[in-house]
């Protein structure tokens, strides 16, 4: 299956699991070694804690973060080091062959990145990018929108009302990537054009 892209001159992607690689579930992993009980654990907020949303929407710091995990815990051996990496374990790789697609639409298109993220994240992904491949992550997009650094975070209307802001794109001229349906409902409402990048789709493979 492949994007629509008639009409199209912006393209606005998500990053986990359409140009980053996920896996939450080493992170459950790792919080569960430490201590965190089962019947808390959720796949995509790793524990329903308000933390863990506050830190995506940028209203406590990393070290906020991590205190409040370590007290959740109750582990009296457990560092906030610990929380740290456990919380990392989920951020893999970027792949290659995404970055080249990337490189080509942005001859064509002007790209930006909307994701729901958080400080702890984002500064690995740019640390090891840069190792990786010897340039900055932000320089294949125009702007970048991370939900900590805008505060609103998907699926929330105002969240894509905010970025088509920031961004000054058209919506109607605007395509969204995404691999979960609430944030692409989220985008349609909002009036962007959107693409469902489901079942595990390879975002390279859709132009």
């Amino acid at each position: 299956m492949k994007a629509d892209l008639t009409g199209i001159k912006n393209i606005i992607f998500d990053l986990g699991n359409v140009i980053l690689n996920l896996d939450f579930e080493s992170s459950i992993k790792a919080f569960k070694e430490l201590g965190l009980k089962d019947d808390v654990l959720t796949k995509h907020s790793v524990f329903p804690d308000p933390c863990f949303y506050e830190q995506e929407v940028g209203t406590i710091t990393p070290e906020e973060f991590r205190k409040r995990v370590v007290k959740i815990l109750n582990g009296k051996n457990v560092t906030e080091e610990q929380v740290n990496s456990a919380w990392l374990k989920m951020v893999l790789d970027i792949p290659e062959h995404r970055i080249k697609v990337l490189q080509k639409l942005g001859k064509k298109y002007r790209l930006y990145l909307f994701s729901n993220s958080n400080k702890i994240h984002i500064d690995k992904i740019d640390e090891e990018f840069k190792e990786q491949y010897g340039f900055e992550f932000p320089s294949l997009f125009e702007q970048q929108f991370y939900s900590h650094e805008i505060h609103v975070r998907k699926p929330d209307l105002s969240s894509f009302e905010k970025v088509i802001q920031l961004s000054g794109v058209n919506p109607e001229e605007t395509l969204f990537i995404d691999d979960l349906e609430d944030n692409i409902k989220g985008a349609e409402k909002a009036g962007l054009k959107t693409f469902w990048l489901k079942n595990r789709m390879e975002m390279a493979e859709i132009f």
